[in-house]
């Protein structure tokens, strides 16, 4: 597997480029991040005492891609995809049922089966955004929230994601700057 191409965000780009392009940054920064590695090196919690790993990472943002993308935005009923303990019932009374699951892994867990259903979630949430435009609102908790929202939501829960993933990387061998 080739290293994904990461492209800087646009520096003078109008407001849904620049907020598209930093998703995307983010999306292929943990992509990098996991690049390059065994199947048991991204199953590996490797910051204890936290049961962390990339693999988990990836699982986890494929199902916050669908809860933000299908089940908020385009008002899809969406089963968890990687359902775990208590991370796929405790927020389906606000209606993001799984939203915080992903990170467990079953028996048998692998990158090579993750990835193409993190891909798809992210397609899916490409041709929701596509359909949407920034102030266009969705039910959520009781009020509305804008796609912009969304999409800034997104960005940091990458964003602090990727942050897990430098250090479970680096104690992994030792790369940093992926």
């Amino acid at each position: 597997m080739s290293t994904p191409e990461r492209a800087m965000p646009p520096l003078d780009a109008d407001e849904r480029t620049s907020l598209e392009s930093w998703l995307d940054f983010y999306r292929t920064t943990l992509a990098r991040k996991c690049d390059g590695l065994e199947e048991h090196q991204l199953s590996e919690a490797t910051v204890p005492p936290s049961p962390l790993t990339l693999l988990g990472l990836v699982q986890h943002m494929a199902e916050v891609e669908r809860n933000w993308f299908c089940r908020i935005l385009a008002q899809e009923d969406a089963p968890p995809i990687f359902p775990s303990g208590a991370g796929a019932e405790s927020t389906e009374a606000e209606g993001t049922k799984g939203a915080d699951g992903g990170f467990d892994l079953a028996e048998g867990a692998t990158h090579a089966h993750a990835l193409p259903l993190w891909q798809s979630e992210i397609d899916r949430a490409r041709a929701h955004c596509a359909t949407h435009s920034l102030d266009d609102t969705s039910p959520f908790m009781g009020g509305q929230v804008t796609l912009r929202w969304i999409y800034t939501h997104m960005i940091a829960e990458y964003a602090r994601h990727c942050g897990h993933a430098d250090f479970l990387r680096e104690r992994l061998d030792g790369r940093t700057g992926i």
